[in-house]
């Protein structure tokens, strides 16, 4: 593609981008870096090493991603990115996309719960940059059908959170893999021994960039919380949804209790989806695009979602349990106040985890108002998960639906 254009006025002029770059950003329209992608593109269009801490929501992708694309253009081979979950995958091919699609960049997501048989077909298309989850990428090593010889740049995005779900040795393993002679960067929320060790081992004299102390909150996040009881958490839960009218990510521990909730919710008449570890891929992407695109007005989730979401523009998130680990309650959280604009975040809090808001304060640095409970709405039936009929004196509603599975169920060995 052939790019005139020499002379657009933008935010991220100075930082080293090449022009067509900058046509493609101001099309996008996006017209200010954020403070990671501020200092890190620069640095990391020189090829060099890089620790970057930022809090969730601040534009990492767009960070390394822009600076790789640059790279792989003017020096050849290819980028290979990690990260935890197959959401944040998805979404930073999106990203990356979305910057490269014109200059025809070529992607492999290498993700678990979609067709290995797909991932090889992407695979042999040579793609420019590989984005993949490190057991999925792994798995293709092993195979054969993954070779890291022409990597010239890795990327490790949310570091802390590959520690936390056991990814290390998978991570230190296609390190070694990959060749010497590379640019890495690895970008965390949070930092730990662990992720400085990984730092120490596998990168180059690091530049550290830390746009933000570690466990900082967005700033037009209002945080606030309420002491409840567990059995009047569902009529605050039902008070919340009537009164905030945007779009409410409501975080559970359990994947039992996000498809418990999903169904209260939709019994209060609203439109809901859930996304946790025992949906499938397809099941997580069609209830996050729902969520993104306004068909469910509320999102239930675990923290598979809490890194995994990137939605602009959610109202309200409600911490119905407390995360186990409390770090998540700043990834929580972060999906509201996100490029910008306002937020607000609850948290539901039993009188027995009064000890754990000194924990999260200490985490956040600063106190958390504790709200009056407002008047509750009657407490509604709490919705069974048993699908089967044990008796002729069961509700007519579960028989009937027990009934149309038996049907369907027959109709699918026809």
């Amino acid at each position: 593609m052939n790019y005139k254009s020499q002379s657009i006025i933008t935010g991220f002029q100075g930082l080293g981008i090449a022009p067509k770059f900058l046509e493609i950003l101001d099309k996008l329209n996006f017209k200010q870096p954020t403070p990671i992608q501020h200092q890190a593109i620069p640095i990391a269009i020189e090829g060099k090493d890089i620790v970057g801490i930022a809090q969730t929501g601040t534009g990492k992708t767009l960070a390394f991603g822009l600076p790789m694309i640059q790279r792989l253009g003017v020096y050849s081979g290819q980028g290979l990115i990690l990260l935890p979950t197959r959401e944040l995958a998805l979404q930073a091919d999106e990203m990356l996309q979305k910057i490269g699609k014109n200059i025809g960049l070529k992607t492999a997501v290498l993700i678990g719960g979609s067709s290995l048989y797909l991932q090889f077909q992407s695979l042999n298309r040579n793609p420019d940059i590989i984005i993949g989850t490190p057991g999925r990428t792994i798995d293709h090593l092993k195979r054969g059908t993954l070779k890291l010889n022409n990597v010239k740049i890795i990327v490790i995005d949310e570091a802390d959170r590959m520690f936390d779900i056991g990814f290390a040795p998978q991570i230190n393993d296609i390190l070694k893999m990959s060749p010497k002679n590379r640019q890495t960067m690895l970008f965390s929320a949070t930092i730990s021994s662990d992720v400085m060790r990984l730092a120490t081992t596998h990168l180059s004299i690091p530049l550290r960039i830390e746009v933000a102390p570690s466990g900082t909150a967005p700033t037009k996040l209002e945080q606030e919380i309420f002491i409840i009881h567990k059995d009047k958490k569902n009529q605050l839960l039902e008070k919340m949804l009537i009164d905030y009218k945007g779009t409410i990510l409501v975080f559970v521990r359990t994947k039992h209790g996000a498809k418990k909730i999903t169904t209260l919710v939709r019994q209060m008449g609203q439109t809901a989806a859930e996304i946790h570890s025992n949906r499938s891929l397809a099941q997580r992407k069609e209830a996050l695009g729902g969520f993104k695109s306004g068909k469910y007005r509320v999102l239930i989730a675990t923290d598979i979602a809490a890194r995994g979401l990137d939605v602009i523009g959610i109202e309200l998130v409600i911490n119905y349990d407390l995360p186990d680990n409390f770090d998540d309650y700043v990834h929580r959280i972060g999906r509201t106040g996100r490029a910008g604009y306002a937020g607000r975040a609850i948290s539901f809090v039993t009188p027995e985890q009064r000890g754990d808001i000194r924990n999260i304060e200490r985490l956040v640095h600063k106190n958390l108002p504790i709200r009056s409970l407002p008047t509750l709405p009657p407490r509604r039936k709490i919705p069974s998960l048993n699908l089967f009929v044990s008796s002729k004196n069961h509700h007519q509603a579960n028989a009937n639906f027990y009934l149309k599975r038996k049907k369907n169920y027959k109709k699918s060995y026809k």
